[in-house]
């Protein structure tokens, strides 16, 4: 599939389409995200459809532990009190929103076809990492990464420009994973404001609020 429009990416100023460096890599050659190639050969930058996704996926980080959500649920009385987390006013001013259309083709890995097919050349790799099968959910689980990693790899080595996937925050939210060389025109980036809608409907869903 191609990508039907613009695409945003938030990111560090002064540019949100920056690669990150192979220097600041982890042990195993990734850099510890969802798609990252496993042979460190490539690098990988994320994307969305939707504004609102970036934010989602960026301020997930902030969110109260839901440990103590759940503890304070068992606490006795009437209190309805949820806590925020907190998100540093640093973390908006050091960030833009990148604005882009995107070239070549990219993977639906959670469509039937892929599944089938991923599940076959994967077969030997998911009791290593502790699954008994291969489907959608296994895809969409933020950790272990291993398997989603090794299923770039194989959508890298099969000639697509990344990959297409639906968020963990909510399926009406549409991601991308772009391989390198990165086929991207970028325009210029926004700025980011505090009353920005989809920041302050994004801070809603998490629960968020900004430290005063």
């Amino acid at each position: 599939m191609k990508v039907p429009g613009v695409i945003y990416r938030l990111g560090r100023k002064p540019d949100p389409w920056s690669v990150p460096d192979w220097a600041s890599a982890g042990p195993d050659g990734t850099f510890g995200n969802r798609f990252d190639d496993p042979e460190g050969m490539y690098r990988v930058l994320y994307a969305s459809s939707q504004r609102l996704g970036c934010f989602l996926e960026t301020l997930g980080r902030f969110r109260v532990d839901p440990k103590l959500l759940a503890e304070l649920a068992e606490i006795e009385g009437e209190d309805d009190y949820c806590p925020l987390g907190e998100v540093p006013l640093e973390w908006g001013e050091k960030r833009v929103m990148g604005v882009a259309t995107a070239g070549g083709e990219y993977a639906d890995i959670c469509s039937s076809e892929w599944i089938g097919r991923l599940r076959n050349l994967l077969a030997a790799h998911l009791m290593k990492f502790g699954f008994d099968d291969l489907d959608a959910s296994v895809l969409q689980q933020t950790a272990p990464r291993n398997v989603t990693q090794l299923a770039s790899r194989i959508v890298f080595n099969d000639g697509f420009a990344g990959i297409y996937y639906r968020s963990k925050y909510g399926h009406d939210v549409e991601n991308w994973a772009l391989f390198e060389p990165f086929q991207i025109n970028a325009q210029d980036p926004e700025p980011i404001r505090l009353d920005d809608p989809d920041l302050q409907r994004a801070l809603r869903l998490h629960s968020l609020k900004f430290k005063k």
